[in-house]
């Protein structure tokens, strides 16, 4: 975001329009740039697709909490980087997108965050897909809702 921001003028790139995207464990880095970095740095939005969320071990999608916490982190540290506990109202609106059949970053996370997110009244918008599974960003399989997530997607930014 520094880097972005200190060449603003050079891209011409309108410094309060920058937002963030990340999908699964990037959901995580983009939800965390939304959630912890200083007023200055903080995107105008964020797009997350199926995105990693909560460090908790009740939900926590182990391998990215074992890749970005290590082995046995202290539960003060899981809690700061549980990003739905850190939403606050300085925190940007979401859209956020997912697969109701994902096996792998359960829904809850975005479940929690978006109502993190409403319950501050920061405008966020959570959409549930029937079918795509985990990985629809990326993945050779065709998403089949892609182009309804698409128009989803752009209905949401121009209310920004």
């Amino acid at each position: 975001m520094r880097y972005i921001r200190a060449h603003t003028e050079e891209w011409n790139i309108i410094p309060d329009s920058i937002g963030v995207m990340g999908s699964s464990a990037g959901g995580h880095l983009a939800s965390t740039i939304a959630t912890h970095a200083s007023a200055k740095l903080r995107p105008a939005f964020q797009i997350l697709l199926y995105p990693v969320i909560t460090m908790e071990e009740k939900n926590a999608h182990k391998g990215s909490k074992k890749q970005f916490l290590g082995e046995n982190p202290d539960e003060k540290l899981v809690k700061r980087y549980s990003n739905e506990l850190q939403v606050d109202k300085r925190t940007p609106g979401a859209f956020i997108a997912l697969s109701g059949n994902d096996q792998s970053v359960k829904p809850i996370h975005s479940e929690n965050y978006h109502k993190a997110l409403r319950r501050l009244g920061i405008a966020s918008e959570m959409h549930i897909y029937s079918s795509g599974k985990h990985g629809w960003v990326y993945n050779k399989r065709p998403f089949v809702q892609r182009a309804e997530m698409m128009e989803d997607l752009e209905n949401w930014l121009m209310t920004l």
